[in-house]
């Protein structure tokens, strides 16, 4: 069964190994090898890919004491990584991860989510009521990259809160 928790230091070798793993085996499919090289790259500075985790809403997926997903919410509505493992694509675990992240923006009274989504996950955010704004062309490690600015308005900002405690994806 897969749970949510919050992110915790000890937490980031073992997401970044599964950020990796999920570029290599899922993202592959929409980019090519040289793009995946660079994404996926074994050079991240892993102090810096670490950091971005800090002051940032973070639920993280959990199957049997490993993390399977996690999800990033910046205070100002942008979502910056979504993985979910790629042994665990289709089993609703990257649903329950962005009800967590919506649950959260509407708790804090965000208007509205935003992301740049890879060609692989466009479908996805998509499906979670996301629009696509406009494709953009970005570069990573001197190798360009086709993703889709997206966002998503959320109708009643507030409407979930709760007097500031966790949302009901939460245990602790």
């Amino acid at each position: 069964m897969v749970t949510l928790r919050s992110y915790q230091p000890n937490d980031g070798p073992a997401l970044l190994a599964l950020f990796r793993d999920t570029i290599r085996r899922v993202n592959s499919r929409d980019y090519s090898p040289p793009q995946v090289a660079a994404w996926a790259s074994d050079d991240i500075d892993t102090v810096q890919w670490f950091g971005r985790f800090a002051g940032r809403f973070v639920p993280v997926a959990e199957e049997d004491g490993r993390p399977v997903g996690f999800a990033e919410l910046e205070p100002d509505g942008h979502i910056d990584r979504v993985y979910v493992s790629a042994d665990h694509h289709g089993r609703g675990v990257g649903r329950q991860l962005l009800a967590a992240v919506v649950a959260e923006a509407r708790r804090v009274g965000l208007a509205r989510l935003f992301t740049e989504a890879s060609i692989t996950a466009r479908p996805f955010f998509e499906g979670q009521g996301f629009v696509v704004l406009a494709p953009q062309v970005v570069t990573l490690r001197g190798v360009e990259f086709v993703n889709y600015r997206m966002e998503r308005v959320l109708a009643e900002p507030g409407a979930a809160a709760d007097g500031g405690g966790r949302s009901a994806f939460w245990r602790s």
